[in-house]
C-alpha cells in the first residue's frame, strides 16, 4: 500500500489507522478492556455516553470519562477491529479537524485507563500511530477486508462473524453500533451479499 505512516491529513482524507502495544505488549487483556477503548473512541467521535450506553457491548454506564473539545460530524468511522496487542480503525475526516487530534485524545485515555487499572507506568502503545491514506474505492474495499479477516489471519477466529470486536457484525449481520458509520462501504460494496463475498475471499496470508 501506498503512503504509509502518511500524517498530513485534510479534510475529506480516509486513513487506515493502527497502532499496537510497546514491545509488542498486549493492549487488551479482557472484555471490559475493549470495551473502554471504544466507549471513548464514541465519546471522541462525539456520542454522548447515554447514546453509548444503549449499546451492552461497548456501554460503561458508571464511568466518569471526561473527554473535551468533541463534537459529532468531525469524524466517520467506518471499519474498526481491536485485536489482542493492537487495532486497526478505518475514518474519515469531514473537517479541518485532524485525524491526529482524534487519535491523541482516544490514545491518551486509554493509556491512563490501562495504566491505573494494571497499575503500571510508562507508554501503553508503541511510538506514534501509523496511517495509510486511502485513495480509491478498490484500496477502501480490500483495507476493509484486511481489517476484518485479521483475526482470522492471526488465527483468533475462524470465521470474522465470531469475533465480537470489529465491525464485521455491524455490516454482515444485525448489529447496528451508533459508533460505526456505514454508508460509504456499503455504496463501495454495493449490498451486504456482495460485502460478505469480498471479505470472506480475502487472502488472509497478505497483509500490509
Amino acid at each position: 500500500m501506498n503512503n504509509r505512516d502518511y500524517k498530513k491529513f485534510n479534510n475529506g482524507s480516509i486513513a487506515h489507522i493502527y497502532n499496537r502495544g510497546n514491545n509488542k505488549g498486549k493492549i487488551f487483556f479482557d472484555n471490559q478492556d475493549y470495551r473502554a477503548f471504544l466507549f471513548r473512541l464514541g465519546l471522541c467521535l462525539g456520542f454522548t455516553e447515554k447514546e453509548l450506553n444503549r449499546e451492552k457491548l461497548i456501554a460503561m454506564p458508571y464511568s466518569r470519562i471526561r473527554i473535551t473539545g468533541t463534537e459529532k460530524n468531525n469524524f466517520k468511522l467506518h471499519v474498526f477491529s481491536l485485536m489482542p496487542n493492537h487495532f486497526h480503525l478505518l475514518i474519515e475526516q469531514i473537517n479541518d479537524i485532524s485525524i491526529s487530534n482524534l487519535m491523541l485524545k482516544v490514545c491518551t485515555s486509554y493509556a491512563r485507563y490501562f495504566n491505573l487499572k494494571y497499575k503500571r507506568v510508562g507508554h501503553v502503545f508503541q511510538d506514534k500511530f501509523k496511517a495509510v491514506l486511502i485513495e480509491n474505492n478498490s484500496q477502501l474495499m480490500w483495507t476493509s477486508a484486511y481489517i476484518h479477516m485479521n483475526v482470522v489471519k492471526d488465527g483468533l477466529i475462524k470465521h470474522p462473524s465470531e469475533y465480537l470486536w470489529s465491525s464485521y457484525n455491524d455490516y454482515a449481520n444485525k448489529r447496528n453500533l451508533p459508533i460505526v458509520n456505514k454508508e460509504l462501504l456499503m455504496e463501495a460494496f454495493g449490498n451486504v451479499k456482495n460485502f460478505i463475498e469480498q471479505t470472506l475471499i480475502y487472502d488472509v496470508k497478505g497483509g500490509l
